[in-house]
This record gives structure tokens, sequence and C-alpha cells, in this order.
């Protein structure tokens, strides 16, 4: 049986200088393929244009009945499906019954138009058909127009017309008409000739490892990330700053920074994402042409662009806006008047993919598809590392995907860091990162944002002076951090330091890989997604931020803003939970905690250090005590618990403060003689009993040994000359003794201060180094800065507890008011 909608197709297909074939899409592939080179069709796209313009509002009816033809060329090609050719054949012939009431109006309309392209002067043989098609439609053979007529009218409703792709999984592709519309979503060779050398071209990618990097760059970070940040600082800036920031460009990128400053004191709304997440549409489909993606691979990424761009944009004006700012950013002039002529056709054409309303490009079930696959690739707690890291460093986003090896000056500058910054060498091991993990520094801002909340931090005024203002204000302001577990302050920089470790790679990758599921653990742990772990960084980095440094809020704020940024496709769920460094019990911490300011906080369960750092700690235990080896250390610890220095003052100085004069006597004889060193040492404490230097006969100075003995403690425990238990037994010993001398930490600070200052040598620098201690000792009693030292969130050996339980779990072990 004949089909009236093929064999009226094969007539008209006459017009254009062919002859009668009764199955137009059937012509031999050589010739259709020369003749669609011949009319500038090079590839599936720019047929998707020319039918989409011969369907279009303004199209002459030459360029219908080219379409006509083109569908004959990629039909013979299999360039279309045959659903896919019926269902553009059915509309374009619709479109020409609609216009045109008989065939003498259509050949009419088409004679005007092939003239007004000079046609007169050209094939004598177009106007023999055209007068043939004409005394058949009189006689009433072949197809008639009343025919077809009536056979339109007839199946008008007999089928849904498919023009583009539209299964569920599929209709993402029409994002990419931006640029070419898809047709057909299984491409082959005609859809993107040079398809190879343009991803080199534009976007130096050769492999499917940089093109999955770059697409997941796109979606997470994109040139819209660092737009973003430069909008957020000019919205703030006065006009002098601005200009400032204007001028401070290249003169080759100063377009860039002039139009986004026009974007801004223009009131145009500064949101860009969709230049991000169009191209990386458009990078997928480049990347299934290529052979480098799977089919379905290529369809995740582009569900999840839609899936992105449905989050940010309520329709397809609003995409076309947020696109043309983002093309108006990266070429540095604004292309917004460019959008009524360059996007007419696809926002208002009757056959434009973008007909179907933006919010409806995607199922559920599509939708959950890509958000799992997406996730997939981010699956691996590598990503973790990256996604923290690159807040510091925003070149880390384009590492994502598979793991892949860093270039040599990376690795050179990694290892550079590594011994700068934080003395860590590869012959310690990726064991030795666990130094850098500080869980007991989390602990104390945690209780302090408690204490705060409820107005039970320290007194200001200490018996050695008040915290710097600002300083104060500061930790009263903690109380703001109150809902946030604070461990993500410090993870963020272990975070940091382990990438850097990775991009060394110098140290051993399953021990890192060991390290960064830990992390992730942990952080899943603590936070119960990524909104919680942004929110609680952006509030303790506001909080606490560190000195002669830039800012990181803004960064971490567009993190949580943007639907896209990897913290929110990361595998957010906790295994067995094990931390990356041991995490000390609280009565270990307070006891630690007796140090004072004789040393750095102790934030973390004292580790082996380096070689290097062996080395120096021996030095200064040589020097300062004269002690050698594990045997002597510990002996000497001993003698610091049960006597120590305090010994010396109750047999050889005390019992002059009930003889003056006898204390005179002394003080006069060695004044009046030269002094060997020890007797000058003897002098000069005699002195200070007459004094009563800093309260040296009236207070306690048994803190005085026992900082020393824990300070010893923890260098020999990171010497490696004590062991875990014995370690163990002298900080309890400690932490008996201090309980038994002192009722707080003010009473132990006193008595710390005085044994500091009376057993100090001859030294011409004494009174800079009270003052300096005195400093430190305001800090660790009133608490400010936050982070100088623990005492302020720590109860006293033996003392009534007197701090409010943190609201979450992010607090030592070993504590009764933990919430658990």
């Amino acid at each position: 049986m004949v089909d009236p909608l093929n064999a009226w197709w094969a007539q008209q297909l006459v017009l254009c200088g062919w002859a009668f074939e009764p199955e137009p899409n059937k012509i031999e592939a050589e010739a259709a393929k020369a003749r669609l080179q011949a009319l500038g069709v090079a590839d599936r796209g720019e047929l998707g244009w020319r039918l989409m313009e011969a369907g279009s509002s303004t199209a002459d009816p030459a360029r219908l009945l080219a379409a006509l033809e083109l569908l004959a060329l990629a039909g013979s090609l299999q360039w279309l499906s045959e659903p896919r050719m019926r269902s553009w054949l059915v509309r374009l012939t619709g479109e020409i019954f609609s216009r045109y009431a008989n065939l003498e109006h259509w050949l009419e309309a088409l004679g005007q138009a092939k003239s007004a392209e000079g046609w007169q002067h050209g094939d004598a043989t177009l106007q023999e058909a055209w007068e043939a098609l004409a005394s058949l439609e009189r006689a009433g053979e072949g197809v008639t127009w009343e025919v077809l007529s009536e056979w339109l009218l007839h199946n008008r409703n007999a089928r849904v017309l498919s023009l583009w792709p539209d299964a569920p999984q599929e209709q993402a592709w029409r994002l990419r008409a931006v640029f070419s519309p898809v047709i057909e979503s299984l491409p082959g060779e005609q859809d993107w000739p040079g398809v190879h050398e343009w991803l080199w071209q534009h976007w130096q990618i050769e492999d499917r490892n940089g093109l999955i990097q770059h697409l997941l760059w796109l979606a997470g970070y994109g040139h819209r990330q660092g737009w973003d940040l430069d909008a957020a600082r000019l919205l703030v800036a006065d006009e002098a700053a601005r200009q400032a920031w204007v001028e401070a460009f290249p003169a080759d990128e100063r377009d860039y920074a002039r139009v986004l400053l026009g974007f801004v004191e223009g009131g145009e709304p500064l949101e860009w994402a969709a230049w991000d997440w169009l191209r990386m549409v458009d990078l997928a489909w480049a990347g299934v042409c290529s052979g480098w993606l799977k089919v379905e691979e290529a369809q995740v990424f582009a569900n999840h662009g839609a899936d992105l761009v449905q989050r940010r944009y309520s329709d397809w004006i609003a995409l076309a806006r947020g696109y043309q700012r983002g093309c108006s950013l990266f070429e540095g002039r604004n292309r917004l008047n460019d959008l009524q002529q360059g996007w007419e056709l696809l926002l208002h054409a009757p056959d434009s993919p973008w007909r179907l309303p933006l919010h409806s490009l995607l199922s559920d079930e599509a939708r959950e598809v890509s958000r799992q696959a997406i996730r997939a690739w981010r699956s691996s707690p590598r990503h973790w590392v990256l996604a923290l890291a690159s807040v510091r460093e925003p070149e880390l986003g384009l590492r994502q995907g598979e793991s892949v090896a860093v270039a040599a000056e990376r690795r050179t500058d990694a290892l550079r860091y590594l011994e700068d910054t934080l003395g860590l060498y590869p012959e310690e091991g990726a064991a030795a990162l666990s130094r850098y993990w500080l869980p007991a520094q989390a602990h104390h801002l945690n209780q302090l944002a408690a204490d705060a909340t409820h107005g039970a931090l320290p007194k200001a005024d200490t018996p050695f002076g008040s915290p710097d203002i600002e300083d104060r204000a500061r930790l009263v302001a903690l109380k703001q951090g109150g809902r946030h577990a604070a461990t993500i302050h410090m993870a963020e920089k272990y975070a940091f330091y382990l990438q850097m470790a990775m991009d060394s790679e110098a140290f051993d990758a399953a021990a890192l890989q060991h390290l960064t599921e830990a992390l992730r653990g942990t952080l899943c742990r603590f936070y119960s997604d990524s909104r919680r772990l942004l929110e609680a960084w952006a509030q303790w980095e506001a909080l606490l931020p560190e000195a002669e440094q830039p800012s990181l809020i803004h960064e971490i704020r567009w993190h949580l803003e943007d639907p896209g940024s990897p913290f929110h496709w990361l595998d957010w769920h906790s295994a067995e939970w094990h931390e990356p460094g041991l995490r000390p019990t609280l009565s270990r911490f307070t006891a630690m905690a007796l140090v004072g300011p004789l040393n750095s906080p102790a934030w973390n369960e004292p580790q082996a250090e380096s070689e290097r750092e062996a080395a120096a700690i021996r030095e200064w235990i040589d020097e300062n005590y004269g002690l050698h080896g594990g045997t002597e250390l510990s002996e000497f610890i001993d003698f610091l618990l049960e006597a120590g220095d305090r010994q010396e003052y109750q047999v050889n100085y005390a019992p002059y403060t009930l003889n003056p004069q006898r204390l005179a006597s002394e003080i006069a004889m060695l004044e009046s003689t030269d002094c060997s060193e020890d007797d000058r040492h003897h002098l000069l404490r005699l002195q200070r009993v007459r004094d009563g230097v800093d309260g040296c006969n009236e207070l306690d100075m048994a803190a005085w040994d026992i900082a020393q003995a824990v300070d010893l403690a923890i260098a020999g425990r990171q010497l490696g000359w004590l062991e875990e238990g014995e370690f163990g037994s002298l900080l309890e010993r400690a932490h008996t003794l201090a309980a038994e001398h002192y009722s707080g930490w003010e009473a132990y600070a006193c008595g710390l201060y005085a044994g500091f200052s009376f057993f100090m040598g001859d030294t011409p620098e004494r009174e800079a180094f009270l003052s300096s201690f005195r400093q430190a000792l305001v800090a660790w009693l009133a608490g400010a800065p936050a982070l100088a030292g623990p005492w302020a969130s720590l109860d006293f050996p033996g003392a009534r507890p007197r701090h409010w339980a943190p609201l979450h779990v992010d607090t030592l072990p070993g504590d009764a008011k933990t919430l658990h």
C-alpha cells in the first residue's frame, strides 16, 4: 500500500532537482553525503539547526522545501532514526499545509522565494518540475493536496511527534542546544567530526581522565567560583577599593574586571552558573562522541547538569541570561545585548528543543540515577581531602576523578612545604601525620563555646593582669559556635597537610589511604551532612581568624550555597569510626595541661618526632638538665615529683625567712667577694627570699616541679625514651600531686610563676622573660586568646566540675558530661 506522506514527499523533492524516487530516504549514501556537504551540513547538529529554522514563523517556503531535502539525505545516511525522520516529515508537511491552502499557493510562494534568490537566471529544469506537479494536481493524479490534507487531518492525533530525544534519561541533551542541538541521543562520527582536535584546542584534554576531571570541575567549581568570590568582595568594597581592584589586573585581563564591576554597579543579578553547567553538558557530548565516555556515563553528566540547572533557574530565559552573563565575563565584553538576536530561535521557535518546560527535563528516576553516579565518582575518601584542601587551594578542584600522577614540580613543591612548614620528612612515614591531628584542641574550643553560651567563662582579671580587650571579646563571641562541633577548624588544616603528603608521592600510598578514610569517618561522625560541616567551618573561621592570613569565609560560604560544590556530592557515610590520630582522655589532657606556658599546649597524645626535631629536643634536655637517655630522664622526673626544686627551697632558703639577720649577713658576705657561678645563683635566690620576690616565701612552688616533670615526660615520649605505660603513670602522679597542692588553676599559676621567677638563673633578660611568662599565664587563665592554652576549658585536678556540657559528641572520652 502506498504511503501518501512518502509519495507526496517524493513529489516535492522533484522541485529540488531530484528524479522521482518512491522512497526518498533510500538514495545512495555517497551521493547523499556529497549533497549534504554541498549544502553546508557537515554534522547532525547543523541538521538540527536547519530543521528547527525551517519550522520557525520567519522561515520562507524555500527553507521548508530545503528541509524536506535534508530529511531525505539524512535518512539515507541513517543520521535519523525512522521515528525521528517521520516525526520531522509530519511536522514540516503540516507546517506547509497550515500556511498554503493548495499546491498553487505553495508553488507561487516557492517561486517568489526562489526569485529572491536569483532563480530566474538559473535552472529551467526546475520550472518544468513545477509545471509537471501542477499538471498532476489538476488531473487528480499522484498524491494531491486535498488527499494529503485529509491524511494529515485523519492522522493528527494518531501519534505524538518526537522531534528530539525524549526518553526520560535523554531529555537533558536539550540543554546542549545552546551550542548545537542533539537530534539523536546515540552518537556517531556524523555528530562531531574532529572532536578530538576540538577537545585539545579548547580544553587541552587528551584522554579520558582529563575529560572526567574537567567535567567534575565544571560541575563543582568552574569559572563561576572565582567570579562569585570577586563579586562578593566587590559588593562590600567602596568606590576607591573597587577601582583599585580593577587596576590591579594586568592590562589583558582588565576587560573582565570592568564587565564584572559593571554588573555589580548596574544591579545585574550576579549569577552565571549556567556558563559552567551548560558547557559541562556540551563536554559530556564531546566525550561520548570521542569514545572516551560510554553513552550511559555521558547521560549521567548531562542529567547532573540538568539537575543543577533546575536548582538555580526558573525557566529557559533565566538560564539564557545566566549563560550570557558568564560568556560576558569570559570574553570580557557585555553580551547581554545579544540575547534577543542570538537566542531567538531556541527561546521562541515552535520546534525548539526548549519548548519543553525547563523543569520537565528530568524524571525523578533519571535524577536519582545521576545523583548516585556523581556521588560514585567522588566516593573515594581522597575526594574528601580534595574538597577540604581546595578551599585553600582551588586549583585542586581539577584533580577529581581517577587519581593520576602529579607533575614533578608539584611533587617538589609539596615536599618542600611539608619540610619547611611542618618539619615532616618522608623517612618518618605517613604515621607521623598524626602529630597534626589535634582532637584536644577541638574539645577545648567546644567547651569554651558551651561555657560562653551560659556565661560561665573564667573571669578576665587574673593575678597577672587582664587579657587584651579584643581577645576577650573574641572569647565571649565563641558562644556563637555552641551549636557547631569545632573539629572542622582543625581537620581542614590536617586535610591540607594530607593532600600535600599525597602530592609529594614520598609516603606509602596505602597508609595515606587509611588516614583519608579515618578523616572521612571522623567528619561523618561529627557532622550529619555537608551543610552542617560547612556551617560549622564558616562559623569557626569567623570566630578564630588566622593572623596575617586572608579569611576563608567567602570560600566556605560559596561551597555552602553552590549546589554543584563537591561537598554536597561526597560519599557521606561512616564505617567503623577511627580517627587519624589518638584521642587523649579528658584526665590525660588535663594532666598534660599542667605543663602550662613552659611549652606549647599539648593538643594530642605526644608522637615520636622526626630525627631532626628529636636532635633539637635532646640538645634542649642536655643543656637545661644534663640528661642523656631514658633512664636518667625517668629518674629525674621521679625526683621532680617527689622532691624537686621545692625541696631545695625548703631546705636551703626557707629557714632564712625565720632569721632576717643571718639572711642579711649571708648576702653581705657574698656581695663582698668574687662569686663563682653557683655562689652567684645562691646570692640571687637569697636576695629574692629577702625581698619576697613574686611571693616566693608565701606560695607553694610545687607547680614549678610538676610543670617541669610533665614537660620532660612529654619530651621523653616524643624521643621514644618513655614507653606508653610509664608515660601514663607519670601523668597520673603529676595529676594527683597537683590536686594535693592546689585548689585551682589560679593558685597553680601563682605557684608556677613563683617557681619560675625564684629559680631563674642570672640573665639580663630576666624582666623580659618574666613579662612574657605573665602574659602567657594571663592568656592560659583567662582563655584569651582562645588557643593560647587549655586551662580555661578544663577542671583543675580534684576540683569540682564547673563547665557546661557541649551540645554534641565532639568531646574527649572520660568527660562525664558528654552527651551520647
